[in-house]
């Protein structure tokens, strides 16, 4: 993989709590975060490995009208997305 190596701190800035992501954290098993623009989907989920301790699934990104990049992981079965919420204290 190529592209400019970053630090997993710097990739993920923080989580988003809105009403939307708290529904995907209990159904879906997903979480939310704002990631740095520059990230691409391995170094997302990369991150998130290393930062969480965590197995990822699949990463989503969308570009939002801020201009901040929305990262959606979905864990794997192994984990559960609210276990991690609740350590990182937004649940």
């Amino acid at each position: 993989m190529g592209g400019l190596k970053m630090d997993a701190h710097k990739i993920v800035k923080y989580p988003l709590m809105t009403e939307r992501s708290v529904n995907m954290i209990e159904n879906e098993n997903k979480l939310v975060f704002i990631v740095d623009r520059r990230a691409n989907k391995y170094q997302i989920m990369n991150a998130i490995k290393v930062l969480y301790e965590v197995e990822v699934e699949t990463v989503n990104t969308l570009i939002n009208r801020n201009g901040d990049k929305k990262a959606f992981i979905k864990l794997t079965d192994d984990y559960n997305a609210s276990d991690v919420a609740i350590r990182l204290g937004i649940l």
